[in-house]
């Protein structure tokens, strides 16, 4: 039997940029970001200085050091003996976030091997049978079944399966395969 494809996206699936956004803004402002004030609202547009949440997409060291999204490994481990995954990221935008992805996917998702990491500058040409991502512009176009990650920047959007962590990623393509087997 052929194994189901899953396209899962790197920031704020498995890398909380959200968290990273809070963090360097605070070190270079002064200024604490609450998550619950970023519910929304566009990612840059809901930081005081947006210009500066751009520039820090640009800076070393910002992708590398992200933190890991609580749950990820278990469940991303779980998913890729079952189906044939692949980690899909749209990081040709940011020169520094190629290198810094592999890197940051090497320590933290050792278990993924090389063959199954796509970086790219859209993924309108990557097929599969699901995604999950955070973003619409990624999700609209893909002809498989949609997973929204609930992001700060997404949570006023309707109408996609939305899973707001990854007990509920394990849970609806892990138990749901079981139930069905």
């Amino acid at each position: 039997m052929e194994r189901k494809r899953i396209l899962i996206d790197m920031d704020h699936v498995m890398a909380d940029i959200t968290a990273q956004y809070i963090k360097w803004y605070k070190n270079a402002t002064g200024t604490e970001m609450k998550r619950v004030d970023l519910l929304g609202k566009e990612e840059d547009l809901a930081f005081p200085q947006p210009q500066l949440i751009r520039d820090f997409l640009f800076k070393p060291g910002f992708f590398r050091t992200a933190p890991v999204m609580e749950g990820s490994q278990d469940v991303i481990r779980e998913l890729n003996e079952v189906f044939e995954v692949f980690i899909v990221s749209a990081a040709m935008e940011f020169p520094q976030s190629l290198v810094e992805k592999h890197a940051w996917l090497a320590e933290h998702f050792s278990f993924i091997k090389w063959q199954q990491i796509i970086f790219c500058g859209s993924k309108k040409a990557i097929a599969g049978d699901y995604m999950i991502d955070d973003h619409l512009k990624n999700l609209d176009f893909f002809p498989g079944e949609r997973i929204l990650f609930t992001a700060t920047h997404n949570t006023n959007v309707n109408g996609y399966t939305r899973v707001n962590d990854w007990e509920e990623v394990r849970a609806l393509l892990l138990e749901r395969r079981a139930i069905a087997v």
